[in-house]
């Protein structure tokens, strides 16, 4: 009986400390970034806070890309953005960062590509 429940309580411990991936992502990426947005051949420069599944940022240029706040999760290699702020009509919505893009993290650099080719590369602060 006594071997029984040490085995119980040696997996339950097992099973509690294994951390998730995307759990571990989040806080490998929460920080400040300053970097790059591409799209065709233009670019602008972009600044990007993540914070717990929150980000805010902005671009040197206006609405290139459209950046204002909100929240972000992780699944595996894909981070998903969901804008909190209104926008005027009287420019393209895909600049919104918005939606899905597949990320690559390493040391202090973060690359995030959507499937119409737009593209950040940024360095952690």
């Amino acid at each position: 009986m006594n071997a029984k429940i040490l085995i119980l309580v040696g997996l339950l411990i097992i099973v509690f400390s294994c951390k998730n991936d995307d759990d571990s992502f989040q806080s490998e990426i929460d920080g400040e970034y300053i970097g790059i947005f591409e799209r065709n051949e233009n670019t602008s420069k972009v600044e990007l806070h993540f914070n717990n599944g929150s980000f805010n940022g902005q671009s040197d240029i206006e609405k290139f890309p459209a950046i204002c706040k909100g929240a972000y999760s992780i699944s595996e290699n894909t981070i998903s953005f969901v804008n909190e702020c209104p926008w005027t009509a009287e420019f393209d919505w895909s600049l919104i960062l918005n939606d899905k893009w597949t990320f690559r993290i390493s040391k202090n650099s973060l690359i995030m590509t959507n499937p119409n080719g737009d593209k950040y590369t940024l360095a952690k602060q």
